[in-house]
């Protein structure tokens, strides 16, 4: 928006920059490095002492004791200091090229380091196989942490740059955000505010579990996780939840070693902190660090402190950066001037914050001011050039290629590591799980055969782990009954709170462990809402590298008259990444959690949804005593996302290929399933009799077998979803069909009401009557086609007129 016109746009880096040169000298940014190098240049930085008093936030005194702090009694070598001060000066230097190329339209983030550019000893502290999920600012740590792993600056001011201009060959996110990290041990920060705290517990808690369970733990034993986190965000709810599950597991001596890093700038943005956080640390459980974030030995030394306390007693900490400066407004959209007077802006121009550091290293005999001055501008210059090249490489065009990678590939199941689709565990194994399943005659409940399909995943994925509430006991509708006996330290109880439990969830995927996730109530899911979005976003942001693979048991969701609107809901999210399913009975349940662990298992997350009503039934017609919803544990086979279960106009399991051409057809899910075979039993002798039933379980996505397969058979469809109206999943699916032309000209789709569901009652639910009635339109469809193309009414606005009249 700067650019003064089109040609200046089709210009490279280096002239874009030429031309707006003037605008570009009065960026606060660049004011303040304009005196930074004038300042190495004299070789008159002020001490930390006397630039603590000046422009800490509030100004006070320094330490003393922090004040005579030497490199033998921080416990820091000379290397080590002289890498954080690069990565001090990189810091600096990519903040003001990043808003630099934001002014001339090439960079597209400038959320910049505001004065935490000296917390560079947090990446020298932390082991390189420790995982860390650092702060958006905490840049300076990130860069300290890669020339520590032997990175090249100029590798490392490239891939940054890549970040900042979204460059594809940006090695955290190729393109599509600007974060820190790339390393193995890094894991990706998004801009949800503390967001990166419950997985960073979730870590935590699944170092030890993974390496008595897991054949390849990602991290050593005693790793610590680290997560930091501005001083802001530690009144968001993700922050708090994390600090509560962390100081659960402490007070049940489970170990967790996590480290808490808060940087304190007494500012959020425009809020002022008011000395609210002081008062917050007060209420905390587990023990606080507190050291000068303007002082890089002190960062050093009590950083240190504070890991090693977590290391060795496997119990999280939490380490407060103090007295840091704000610099600047937050992002470059950031009107700082409407909450900041003229004044204090020009005096964080006059110093930057790296200058106390610059002193320190000269005082202690590291380098000399012209060493400095050299090595900054060299560093002004190779962050330019970065840059630069950043900017020509390929951005994002291509929809399908990011389409592609909102999820881990699909895995082909059959003839891989579950031969000819037989159970994982063996079958010496599972005959012991399912012979009351398999010897009843009838079969048994869909609950008795979820039971065993879960046992049988735990018993043939080693590091698979079941967490919930209240799972333990066997939970409320008894799914999970016997398991925690048989899997004692493998099916786990969290405390009530959904953002733990999903954040602990992407933790232990993390680690190497394969979590199976249950949410006790499908409302409860919004409980924990965006811990589930950050779930599935992370294959798409990382572009495949970072997976959080799991499965999810959804239930409480469907219809019930116990629990009213909260514990029968019937509304799901399905955000681009994720597999939703949904199984009619037991069987098919068993088969397609046998493909859906194996697809968990390479990274992609599964969601299975559970309609309590379908839990415990055992008849289609209750009366009549059928047992139509009993099934046999079947001992071998899988049910994948491509396919479907159609039921013939009797009720019977047929193959896709017995649809006979010019059938009707009633495409359903779960607890549908049971409604379209009562209304098969309703509709015969009439003219509905004689339609078929598709069961499609996957909801996330149109099955292939129903696209190519079913649909060309049939005349007419009705699609009877069973969420309400407005939040149903067919509404997608037959918008997928219909773009291609695959629908048949006769087609309906009904879905139930759009309203809540009170309690006592099964009234909004979508049922047996809704399902006829829908037929009946399709019949009467069919009748004025018919009597229309008998009058010669062959257009469509013709035919649309008739319809009216």
């Amino acid at each position: 928006n700067h650019l003064p016109g089109a040609g200046v746009r089709c210009m490279s880096y280096l002239r874009k920059r030429e031309a707006l040169a003037e605008k570009i000298e009065g960026l606060a940014e660049s004011v303040q490095q304009r005196k930074l190098v004038q300042r190495l240049e004299e070789g008159d930085c002020p001490s930390p002492p006397t630039f603590f008093q000046t422009y800490a936030s509030p100004p006070r005194k320094s330490d003393p004791k922090v004040d005579r702090l030497t490199l033998e009694s921080a416990g820091m070598s000379s290397e080590d200091f002289s890498i954080c001060l690069d990565a001090a000066f990189a810091t600096c230097c990519l903040h003001v090229e990043s808003r630099i190329a934001a002014l001339i339209g090439e960079g597209f983030y400038t959320i910049g380091p505001c004065g935490e550019e000296l917390l560079a000893p947090i990446g020298t502290v932390l082991r390189q196989e420790d995982p860390a999920a650092l702060h958006y600012r905490h840049v300076a740590a990130a860069v300290a942490r890669q020339l520590k792993a032997g990175k090249s600056i100029d590798q490392v001011l490239l891939d940054r740059a890549r970040g900042y201009t979204v460059s594809m060959q940006d090695p955290v996110t190729s393109g599509r955000h600007c974060a820190i990290g790339g390393g193995p041990s890094d894991f990706i920060v998004t801009s949800t505010l503390a967001s990166q705290c419950p997985p960073a517990v979730g870590r935590g808690l699944g170092f030890a579990l993974s390496h008595s369970l897991a054949e390849e733990p990602k991290f050593p034993k005693d790793s610590l996780s680290f997560v930091s986190v501005g001083d802001g965000s530690v009144n968001n709810a993700h922050f708090l939840a994390a600090v509560n599950t962390a100081e659960y597991a402490q007070a049940r001596n489970f170990k967790c070693p996590v480290l808490f890093g808060v940087s304190d700038n007494d500012i959020c943005i425009s809020l002022h902190g008011f000395g609210w956080l002081g008062q917050f640390l007060q209420r905390l459980q587990m023990p606080v660090f507190e050291c000068v974030g303007l002082n890089i030995l002190d960062v050093k030394r009590v950083t240190q402190q504070a890991s090693d306390y977590v290391r060795s007693k496997g119990r999280p900490a939490l380490i407060v950066y103090r007295d840091l400066p704000r610099r600047f407004a937050h992002s470059g959209n950031d009107r700082e001037d409407e909450y900041r007077t003229v004044t204090e802006i020009a005096k964080q121009q006059e110093t930057a914050v790296i200058a106390g550091a610059c002193h320190q290293a000269v005082d202690l005999g590291i380098t000399d001011y012209a060493s400095l001055h050299a090595r900054y501008t060299d560093m002004m210059k190779r962050s330019l050039e970065a840059f630069r090249e950043a900017s020509t490489e390929p951005k994002n065009t291509s929809r399908q290629y990011l389409i592609d990678t909102n999820s881990a590939p699909l895995v082909e199941v059959e003839g891989g590591r579950k031969a000819e689709g037989k159970a994982k565990c063996g079958y010496s194994a599972l005959e012991k799980f399912t012979k009351r399943a398999r010897m009843t005659p009838k079969g048994d409940v869909m609950r008795k055969l979820m039971n065993v399909a879960i046992e049988e995943a735990l018993a043939g994925y080693p590091e698979a782990v079941y967490i919930g509430e209240d799972v333990g006991y066997g939970g409320y509708y008894k799914v999970t009954d016997g398991l925690s006996d048989l899997y004692p330290n493998r099916v786990r109880d969290f405390p009530p709170d959904e953002t733990s439990l999903v954040g602990a969830a992407i933790g232990f995927s993390q680690v190497g462990l394969l979590p199976i996730l249950e949410i006790p109530y499908a409302k409860y899911l919004d409980c924990g809402a965006d811990m589930f979005f950050e779930a599935i976003i992370m294959n798409w942001l990382s572009n495949n590298k970072s997976p959080n693979g799991m499965m999810i048991r959804l239930q409480g969701f469907g219809p019930g008259i116990f629990g009213g609107n909260f514990h029968t809901h019937n509304s799901l999210h399905m955000p681009p990444g994720l597999d939703v399913v949904c199984y009619s009975n037991g069987q098919d349940y068993a088969r397609g959690w046998r493909y859906a662990m194996e697809q968990a298992k390479e990274g992609r997350i599964v969601m299975s949804v559970d309609c309590t009503d379908l839990l415990n039934r055992r008849h289609v017609d209750t009366d009549a005593k059928d047992g139509l919803l009993m099934e046999k544990y079947p001992m071998e086979g899988f049910l994948p996302f491509s396919d479907v279960i159609v039921r013939d106009p009797l009720g019977k399991r047929v193959d896709a290929s017995d649809i006979p051409e010019g059938a009707v057809g009633v495409v359903t899910y779960g607890t549908g399933v049971a409604e379209a075979l009562r209304a098969q039993r309703k509709a015969t002798g009439g003219d509905l009799e004689g339609f078929y039933i598709i069961d499609t379980p996957l909801l996330s996505d149109v099955p292939q077998q129903l696209a190519e397969e079913v649909l060309p058979k049939l005349s007419a469809v009705l699609f009877a979803d069973v969420c309400k109206d407005g939040q149903h999943p067919y509404a997608t699916t037959v918008t997928r069909l219909q773009s291609k032309r695959l629908l048949p000209s006769n087609w309906e789709c009904i879905s139930a009401t759009p309203s809540y569901n009170p309690l006592g009652t099964t009234l909004t639910f979508t049922n047996t009557d809704d399902i006829i009635q829908g037929l009946e339109k399709l019949h009467r469809n069919q009748s004025n086609n018919n009597a229309l193309r008998s009058r010669g009414v062959a257009n469509a606005a013709e035919r649309f007129a008739e319809e009216q009249q």
